[in-house]
């Protein structure tokens, strides 16, 4: 049967597609729900290479459009190809422009963000146009766009052709150096998708050198971290949520009626009767340039889910990633549904508490 017609509008009340708009041009900043897939190195060519064998890597097109696009300085990429590529996979581009231009060195890896990159992990904040390494060597400078940290490696694995700090050492200096949610957002993909796991993270945080700076908030993003988190959205709203005092949601809550599952809700408070749901674009399967037709019958598809929630009692809570870009109008949102901030956190039990005593921007 045909789906009635949905309103598509921008309104609270409403189904409201304005927020595909949000997720395209966030994703186009740096952020995106998707999991990324992972950059294939094949695809650059050395500037000197091209014209070597007589093509122009300055050369454009009829309408005036470069054919290739600079990664940096003497490594290009087609255009075409270019522009097809998520904001994770410029930034692995980049860290294999560098690599193929860098004189290498056996004490210097490829570490934190760039490692993160290389690694496919997801990030909320824009992505940083310098490059990170490692090295053991005990004085190191920093240059141009090639950021120098100069700490014991206890772990280098290879990941399409490049030495970078392993997967449990990358996540715990996203966590020692980087923004929370950046952390987070990383380390549940990882524990999501099973690349690791707790024990291998807290494992590498105990063979930390006792000075490393950022152990405390390396520990918080391991602690906040959950195998049920599947969207960097979700990440981000769960740590607004930790950061507000907002009570301990569940994740990926089913909610079943007489005819079967209903459906599975991001967030969910039994005490409150409430469940939340981040409206990321992924959530709504709508590609871009779909006729308005499509837009209707997934609009409706999720409206009768929710009204399947909503019967079984539930009030549910929506927001999209400007509200969770601004945890004010996410926590209006919650308050409304009634989940209010509490006086005190029930994030973590006492054991767990007492490695956190101050907040984790002072950590």
């Amino acid at each position: 049967m045909a789906a009635p017609p949905v309103t598509i509008c921008a309104g609270r009340q409403e189904l409201w597609i304005s927020q595909l708009a949000i997720s395209q041009k966030l994703s186009r900043s740096g952020m995106t729900s998707d999991a990324p897939s992972p950059f294939d190195p094949s695809r650059l060519r050395l500037a000197s290479d091209l014209r070597r064998r007589g093509d122009d890597p300055v050369a454009k097109d009829d309408k005036g459009r470069r054919l290739w696009t600079r990664v940096r300085h003497g490594v290009v990429i087609a255009s075409a190809t270019w522009v097809t590529l998520s904001p994770e996979q410029r930034h692995a581009a980049l860290v294999h422009a560098t690599a193929l231009r860098m004189l290498g060195s056996s004490t210097t890896v490829f570490s934190h963000t760039s490692a993160a990159a290389v690694w496919g992990l997801p990030r909320v904040t824009a992505w940083p146009t310098h490059v990170e390494v490692t090295s053991t060597a005990r004085r190191v400078r920093s240059s141009g766009r090639i950021r120098r940290h100069a700490l014991p490696l206890t772990g280098v694995d290879e990941q399409a052709g490049l030495p970078v700090t392993s997967l449990s050492r990358t996540l715990i200096d996203l966590g020692r150096t980087g923004d929370l949610a950046d952390a987070v957002a990383a380390t549940d993909f990882a524990l999501h998708h099973a690349m690791c796991t707790r024990t291998d993270l807290i494992n590498e945080l105990a063979s930390l050198d006792p000075g490393v700076p950022g152990r405390a908030r390396a520990q918080l993003s391991v602690d906040l971290a959950h195998p049920g988190g599947t969207s960097v959205g979700e990440s981000l709203s769960r740590v607004q949520m930790f950061r507000s005092n907002i009570p301990k949601p569940q994740l990926q809550v089913r909610v079943e009626d007489e005819d079967g599952l209903a459906g599975i809700c991001d967030f969910g408070w039994e005490e409150q009767g409430v469940v939340g749901e981040f409206d990321g674009r992924k959530k709504y399967r709508v590609g871009d340039g779909v006729a308005k037709e499509e837009v209707e019958q997934v609009l409706w598809r999720e409206k009768q889910r929710e009204d399947r929630i909503r019967a079984r009692g539930r009030r549910v809570a929506r927001w999209v990633w400007s509200d969770a870009l601004r945890p004010t109008q996410m926590l209006a949102i919650l308050s409304r549904q009634g989940v209010r901030q509490v006086a005190r956190s029930d994030w973590f039990d006492d054991e767990v508490a007492a490695r956190h005593p101050r907040r984790p921007d002072a950590a």
